[in-house]
């Protein structure tokens, strides 16, 4: 331990037989097995560990939790690294690399430091008056400047080569904390028999019971947290979750939480995450987080060194280090008199401790030779680099120096109660002990210990045990009595101390995002007073810790301004997380190909043997083409894929498109409230063509339905909106008609479906299904659908409906036998010339037909804007039927649905071009439309397509001109109807 100058060689909670080495900014050092990486750097006598935000002032280690707003590092190197992690809570490991950020070129020589000059022309607010003019800087210089300048540390950019787990556990109580009250609570409910599960964010079981000497039952508080985590261990229906962050409550009971399963090691073990987030459901949950100390305010308060009291006793009982040799101990409560005793003990020096207060109460005596200030105040801390010296004054006014490297604060403690803010309940003020409470309107979390107030150590083990017992027995269970434990005496008396100093604009308040007390004066002065506005006008609370050291502090200092109360000003809640989470930790798997893995339907080993080429159809892999050749391309092979559907047969296979089985007594109401088709006049056996209209009265899909039964439908969608119609579907059955007897399966991957097409579809039909089965396929009409076999003896559903505008047979059978079916096709049809066909020769014959597809159903467009004006009940209602009444909607002016085709034949048409009328300027006033879909038709030989167009239907005939101005391109063509080919549609057969 050569390097670890400052490490006690008596004392703490590390493995002294296991030295760890690890690097800082390219230095080698070493810690002990137990450290944080924070508690290492003391160890070795590093202070300065970072720069600010703004200032790039240097800074410490102000705490020892999460809590921590200066000591952010980036750890690792390569893909792996990791910025902004606060060293307070990173487990060391053995070769861990860690630097520190927002400097150039190194710690110690920072040139951007030099901006601590200007930091009164930088005040909260200076961004908003000084880059707005002249406005032609903003992009120029401002911008590209700001953004160089913001932001601390910086991510690799390179894949991360972890992975992440997303995970459910249920329970009947959660224990958010494993702190004496945590455990207490867990210990009770575990008792009664319910399945408790109990999280810590640490690594260790304990909260400030590994900080502390304190005794439990007149023994070393550390016997009893031994005796409770073996029971709690041995109990089978408790589950201790350490390293485990709740960072957000969400509804009916549901938590969110981030367990780091592998930040502790150098990389993670073979076929284990890196960290995974676990959504929680209890019945009861008790928050037990423990408290936070607050800084005090004063000129020089963020300079190395200075320290939150109850962290440095972290630092000096739980990791045995010396976080200075010379300390003053400045406090306004009875906590800060324990630090005395534990420095002393340490070996480390006490040159004297200041209360604010006019007399102590309590606290028991100090050690000789330490000097004591009583009524004094703070003025400032002094030093460059680490703080030298602090300058008090007496309660005669007298300026005192005092010399030390260490300065121990405390301005009392914090409820920790972020969690109880998350659902919008306001924290309540309790004027006597300057605290903020959770609220007690919540039945389903309660708090318990220092969370809610109860900062003796005795009080804490009481109301955890109660609270525990009172959430079991609420699920339920029938608990124990409570056990009663005695803690050796102390006191929490607290008279924090809120002026604002002499020299504000050193003196910090939100130490994260450098907001200054002189900030909160300057947004005073200038009318940003309420509580919200000021958070946004001087970013207090908005960073990574929002504010956990700094709110509170922020809302007096504003009550004095204002002559008003904190509960007057009020205050501003939490919202999750509670700490920062990876994204790839909420990602989970879902990223790369995981993010939507591809879907390969029945039939695609098939495709690939005819030398399919594939294209991504939503998460389908779907054919796009067959070329014939490497030398026949896209539009050579979907010209002949079409014009032999057109003259002969063809198959396509239509596995891919949305399929959505609805069943239930009610299955016909439901949807006749949800489409705007009259669905009650479709009989068993039928198929219609049913428009999906959202709340805005717009197009939200278009699709065959299918009646089988009486109480049984098949919903078809489009590939692009099959997620979205499900989802729209079950929102109304969840939300608006609960108690409509209805259950929606999505069954598109249950099926494999193949479309046969063209003059010659029946005779294949004839020849695929099983003998006996003719009868129907002869009868079968269109738009109807039966149920028979084919494959001897495999049954499947045959149906009508056309998306080519040819006779046409749709075949769906088992998924399973998906590959067996297309074979089987494809023989039955090789004496009438069958050949396949991809998505691209389908969009083809649609166009020519008219028919729209997602193209078209923009999401701004109504029925009446595609023509579908028929399909429309208007002797019924329906989700949309009053909005898409609205005047706006029924203008004949708007943009509808046209044909299109070139005059010159030989000219080419692009979809996504804007139409603008003949012999004006192609400028957006003059914008009247755009081209949805084109093509070259197979059967007319030149470009078609079809478009949305100003009061399009009125305006057959008149010419419009199409620019493309992403190609360069522009077109004269002629409006015309839709429907280019068999406009009475006879091909489709009876």
């Amino acid at each position: 331990m050569s390097s670890q100058l400052h490490r006690l060689k008596m004392g703490g909670l590390v493995a002294r037989e296991r030295q760890l080495r690890f690097r800082f900014d390219g230095r080698e050092l070493t810690g002990l097995a137990g450290d944080t990486l924070a508690s290492a750097l003391l160890a070795n006598g590093i202070k300065l560990v970072g720069r600010s935000f703004k200032y790039h002032r240097p800074r410490g280690i102000l705490s020892a939790g999460s809590e921590e707003p200066n000591a952010l590092v980036e750890l690792r190197a390569g893909a792996r690294r990791e910025p902004n992690t606060r060293a307070t809570v990173t487990e060391l490991f053995d070769g861990l690399d860690a630097s520190s950020q927002n400097r150039w070129p190194s710690l110690n020589f920072d040139l951007l430091s030099a901006t601590a000059p200007l930091s009164p022309l930088l005040r909260a607010g200076f961004y908003y008056k000084t880059f707005m003019w002249p406005a032609k800087f903003w992009e120029a210089v401002y911008e590209p400047m700001i953004r160089r300048a913001a932001g601390l540390g910086k991510v690799s950019g390179l894949p991360d080569p972890d992975h992440y787990e997303r995970a459910y556990a249920y329970c009947d109580v959660l224990v958010v904390g494993g702190g004496p009250a945590g455990i207490s609570a867990a210990l009770a409910a575990g008792r009664a028999g319910a399945r408790v599960i109990l999280c810590d964010e640490d690594f260790r079981l304990g909260g400030r019971l590994l900080s502390e000497k304190r005794e439990i039952d007149g023994k070393p508080a550390q016997d009893w947290l031994n005796s409770a985590e073996a029971e709690l261990e041995s109990l089978s229906e408790v589950r201790v979750m350490r390293r485990t962050t709740v960072f957000g409550q969400y509804d009916h009971g549901t938590f969110g939480a981030v367990e780091c399963v592998s930040d502790h090691l150098p990389e993670p073990i073979a076929h284990q995450p890196r960290q995974r987030v676990w959504r929680i459901v209890a019945q009861r949950a008790i928050l037990a987080a423990g408290a936070i100390e607050r800084p005090m305010l004063f000129s020089g308060n963020d300079l190395p060194g200075v320290m939150l009291a109850g962290a440095a006793r972290s630092y000096v009982n739980r990791f045995a280090v010396s976080p200075g040799q010379r300390a003053v101990i400045v406090t306004s409560s009875d906590d800060g008199w324990r630090s005395v005793a534990d420095f002393v003990s340490a070996g480390i020096h006490v040159e004297a401790i200041v209360d604010t207060r006019e007399s102590k109460s309590g606290v028991g005596q100090v050690s000789d030779g330490v000097r004591v200030i009583q009524g004094a105040s703070i003025v400032a801390a002094k030093g460059s680099k680490s703080v030298s010296a602090i300058d008090v004054l007496d309660q005669s006014g007298r300026k005192v120096r005092l010399s030390c490297d260490l300065l121990a604060m405390s301005n009392g403690w914090d409820p920790t109660l972020h969690l109880s803010s998350h659902l919008s309940d306001r924290p309540v003020w309790d004027e006597e002990r300057s605290i903020f409470l959770p609220s007690s309107d919540s039945k389903m979390l309660s708090a318990a210990g220092a969370a809610n107030g109860r900062f003796l150590l005795e009080e804490a083990l009481r109301e955890g045990a109660r609270q525990g017992a009172m959430a079991a027995e609420a699920c339920g269970f029938r608990a124990p009595a409570v056990e009663e434990h005695k803690a050796d005496p102390e006191s929490a008396k607290t008279s924090p101390v809120w002026q604002v100093p002499k020299d504000p604009t050193k003196c910090f308040v939100d130490y994260q995002n450098d907001v200054t007390a002189s900030d909160i004066v300057l947004a005073h002065q200038e009318g940003f007073k309420a509580v919200e506005h000021l958070k946004r006008y001087t970013t207090l609370g908005m960073a990574t810790d929002q504010g956990k050291t700094g709110n509170v502090a922020a809302l007096a200092i504003m009550g004095q301004l204002r002559s008003l109360t904190v509960p007057q000003v009020g205050t501003t809640v939490f919202r999750p997380p509670y700490t920062p989470v990876a994204i790839g930790a909420l990602a989970g798997h879902y990223r790369d190909k995981s993010f939507r893995p591809t879907r390969y339907p029945p039939g695609h080993k098939w495709a690939g043997e005819q030398g399919a080429v594939f294209v991504e159809a939503g998460p389908w892999m779907r054919a796009h083409y067959f070329p014939r050749s490497r030398m026949e391309g896209i539009t050579q092979s979907a010209t002949r894929e079409a014009l032999n559907v057109r003259e002969r047969v063809g198959v396509a296979n239509s596995s891919p498109l949305g399929q959505i089985d609805i069943q239930g007594a009610d299955a016909s109401e439901f949807l006749d409230r949800l489409y705007c088709n009259d669905l009650t006049e479709v009989g068993i056996g039928r198929v219609c063509i049913g428009v999906l209209i959202r709340e805005d009265g717009f197009v939200l899909d278009e699709g065959p339905i299918a009646r089988l039964g009486t109480a049984h439908y098949i919903v078809g969608t489009t590939t692009a909106n099959a997620a979205r119609v499900m989802q729209h579907l079950e929102f109304y059955h969840q939300a608006v008609w609960p108690w409509l007897d209805v259950q929606i399966t999505s069954v598109a991957e249950q099926w494999a479906r193949f479309v046969v097409a063209g003059p010659r579809a029946r005779e294949v039909m004839l020849s695929v299904v099983d003998s006996g089965q003719a009868g129907s396929v002869q009868r079968l009409q269109h738009h109807a659908i039966c149920e028979l076999s084919v494959g001897g003896g495999i049954s499947a559903r045959l149906s009508r409906h056309s998306f080519s505008g040819e006779l046409s047979f749709e075949l769906s059978v088992p998924a399973s036998v998906g590959e067996t079916a297309i074979r089987k096709i494809m023989n039955a049809g090789e004496r009438f010339g069958i050949a396949p066909y991809g998505t691209e020769a389908v969009d083809l014959m649609r166009i020519e037909k008219g028919y729209i597809t997602a193209n078209e159903m923009t999401g701004q467009t109504t029925a009446s804007d595609l023509g579908l004006e028929e399909l429309i009940a208007n002797n019924k209602d329906y989700v949309g039927r009053l909005m898409s009444q609205r005047h706006a909607l029924r203008d004949p002016t708007r943009q509808r649905l046209v044909g299109l085709k070139a005059l010159n034949t030989a000219d080419r048409l692009n979809a996504g071009a804007h139409l603008v009328k003949s012999g004006n300027a192609a400028i957006a006033k003059n914008d009247e439309g755009y081209v949805t879909s084109a093509g070259f038709s197979p059967t007319l030989g030149h470009w078609i397509g079809l478009g949305l167009l100003r009061g399009g239907p009125s305006r057959l005939g008149e010419h419009v001109r199409a620019f493309d101005f992403v190609r360069n391109h522009e077109v004269e063509l002629e409006v015309c109807s839709p429907v280019f080919i068999d406009p009475k549609g006879e091909k489709l057969g009876r």
